[in-house]
């Protein structure tokens, strides 16, 4: 259980690897920087998909699937794209394989080279690209509103479980747009259906805002991201929608024929999310007693817990508690009414902290008597003794409460943690002795940028487009600024 659980503040690194092991989310895999997702991690994922892809839905994508494999011309044709990734990706260069003829397993055929080598998807703009060249010839055909679930391969050489693996699993969404203002608006859309879903589901405070160019997603004209912080004053990118202009149009030759005549090429943007959100929930909200998941992506909102001696004992309170239980799945609450009689009840309490279910209700004979029974907040701790009378409604609104909770926390350590500074000499202390976001003048230069990152190690998270910024003087050339940008360092 959380028992020997490191304390965030003594090892906040250690913490998190050891509570995403304990809680049972993910382990490392025998392929050296892959993860295993358990079940229980991989429920929370799930509810993930399950309400991103409603509000995919919603604003009129559709699910589609796209190989695994891209050849390696694709990504030659598009070079920034190419520059930005070509470290990261896994080759294939052979189809087969054969005994080893002195008896040692098996080895690679010599005879089975491909004629062209494969990329392990990265990023799937290429090859979604060269697919939309067959499906485009009209304006009558667009837009595209395509999106995928899927996973890719980047080759990390340091990993983290769900921060940064070398596959990891993910959505990404590619759209084809007849006009600019079109794919602008679908790019500014999706960051804020990421900034909803991390906000009021994740109950994960976050800055919406624009890359720099020396952070701008490779073979983009625009990234747009959504920044949040945890609880180590880090930050975290926890989502990105990027417009793509028409570069990957010109790439891949893919034009239609407009309305008003003649052949234009196509606008593009992509965006997406992975199971690094897995991390970002974790970090921004979990105590040194394990983690704590907001109601609406719990697996568990609600688990009620018998205390009983014998079999009568527990008959008696299954009768009270099944009530409960089919009016809370009726209201689409998920709960586990945990009979199992090989745990005890504290062994019980004690696991389902470490997981983070966000409340626990306890019943015994003697509140089957009185007619109460005992709540427990995994956010506060608070245990309080309630009329049985009301409880469905009662624990309708402590979740609601509880998720609302868990954000107004998240966003008071944010703002807490926000500093607006002047010079450099302060910036970079600030970032020493309190870490966190920082606002501060840059004159938009690159070498500016990359000064401040080779110096202190932290970049420029995003021109924000959710703080007023008024112009001023770079931090550290003194030239004109047009306003604050969001600094910190970051994972």
């Amino acid at each position: 259980m959380s028992k020997g659980l490191p304390k965030r503040q003594d090892d906040y690194s250690l913490w998190y690897n050891e509570l995403v092991k304990r809680a049972d989310l993910a382990e490392n895999s025998a392929v050296r920087g892959c993860m295993v997702i358990k079940p229980y991690g991989y429920s929370i994922w799930e509810k993930m998909q399950q309400v991103l892809d409603g509000m995919f839905k919603e604003t009129g994508h559709t699910n589609a699937y796209f190989p695994l494999f891209i050849p390696k011309s694709y990504l030659s044709k598009e070079a920034s794209h190419v520059e930005g990734f070509a470290k990261e990706c896994a080759v294939v260069t052979h189809y087969r394989l054969k005994n080893d003829p002195n008896g040692k397993g098996v080895v690679v055929d010599p005879e089975a080279k491909l004629e062209e080598e494969l990329i392990v998807r990265p990023t799937s703009e290429t090859v979604i690209w060269n697919t939309y060249k067959n499906w485009i010839q009209s304006y009558r055909d667009l837009p595209i509103l395509v999106n995928q679930w899927a996973n890719v391969v980047r080759w990390e050489m340091r990993t983290r479980l769900f921060l940064r693996t070398a596959e990891f699993l993910w959505q990404e969404g590619h759209t084809a747009h007849a006009t600019k203002v079109e794919a602008i608006q679908e790019t500014e859309q999706m960051l804020q259906v990421y900034a909803t879903f991390a906000q009021e589901y994740m109950a994960l405070p976050v800055h919406k805002g624009i890359k720099s160019a020396n952070e701008r997603f490779a073979g983009a004209e625009e990234t747009y991201c959504i920044e949040a912080l945890m609880q180590d004053g880090k930050a975290l990118q926890a989502g990105t929608s990027h417009f793509l202009g028409q570069n990957f149009a010109k790439a891949f030759d893919v034009k239609f024929a407009a309305k008003e005549g003649g052949l234009e090429y196509v606008w593009g943007t992509s965006w997406g999310v992975s199971t690094r959100l897995m991390g970002a929930l974790i970090m921004a909200h979990s105590d040194d007693e394990g983690l704590v998941l907001p109601p609406k992506l719990a697996p568990i909102p609600v688990v009620i817990v018998p205390i009983f001696k014998n079999e009568d004992q527990l008959n008696q309170i299954t009768a009270c508690v099944q009530p409960w239980v089919a009016a809370l799945k009726s209201k689409g609450i998920a709960v586990k009414f945990d009979t199992n009689d090989k745990f005890t009840p504290g062994y019980k309490f004690a696991e389902y902290e470490l997981k983070g279910v966000p409340l626990r209700i306890a019943i015994g004979p003697r509140d089957v008597e009185n007619k109460t029974v005992e709540l427990a907040r995994r956010d506060t701790k608070e245990k309080t003794s309630v009329p049985q009378e009301g409880l469905v409604e009662r624990v309708l609104g402590l979740l609601e409460e509880i998720q609302n909770s868990i954000y107004q926390k998240a966003l008071s350590y944010r703002e807490s943690q926000t500093h607006s500074v002047d010079d450099y000499v302060t910036f970079q202390k600030v970032l020493d002795e309190k870490g966190g976001f920082i606002l501060a003048h840059w004159d938009g230069t690159s070498e500016t940028e990359e000064k401040i990152k080779e110096d202190t190690k932290a970049t420029i998270r995003c021109i924000p487009l959710d703080i007023d910024r008024a112009p001023g003087v770079c931090m550290v050339t003194g030239k004109p600024s047009a306003g604050r940008v969001l600094f910190a360092r970051a994972y």
